[in-house]
């Protein structure tokens, strides 16, 4: 009986560890930094994007004004918007995040621009990221890079 209850016990501290890992959350002030993340790159290729959640916990309106990272030459925020049939990619000079409300810096859509990248980013790498926001600071996260193809609907 002692024997089954250590495996369940065991089976779900190793469940909850991999969930926490994947789910991985920071917090500076009242802003919330959810599951940074990157996407693996091909050799030779020269830029990667890097995604997570801003949420604003507070009653304040902030913005994150810029992003830093040490993988690649330069780092820009970045959003991509249809221009007729053609979706076109620009650099953002700041990120709004409301009060209250959260912003997805997601694929396709508002991101982080890492440019002249090193080296390749490698699925199970991890590399800082810092974040400066207009009120709450500066913070730096954890990102963990997932595999090109990674499924990001949790």
């Amino acid at each position: 009986m002692n024997t089954l209850i250590t495996r369940i016990a065991a089976t779900a501290l190793v469940s909850f560890a991999a969930l926490a890992a994947q789910a991985h959350e920071f917090t500076l002030g009242e802003i919330a930094i959810g599951h940074p993340y990157a996407r693996a790159t091909a050799p030779g290729q020269p830029t990667g994007g890097a995604f997570l959640r801003l949420e604003n916990r507070g009653k304040a309106d902030d913005r994150l004004l810029s992003v830093s990272a040490d993988v690649g030459k330069s780092t820009e925020l970045h959003t991509m918007k249809m221009e007729g049939d053609v979706m076109r990619m620009r650099e953002v000079p700041a990120i709004d995040v409301p009060a209250g409300k959260y912003v997805e810096l997601k694929p396709g859509a508002l991101h982080v621009m890492l440019i002249g990248l090193k080296a390749p980013l490698k699925e199970g790498d991890k590399f800082p990221l810092r974040l400066k926001f207009e009120k709450a600071g500066e913070v730096t996260v954890t990102v963990n890079v997932e595999a090109a193809g990674a499924d990001h609907s949790h």
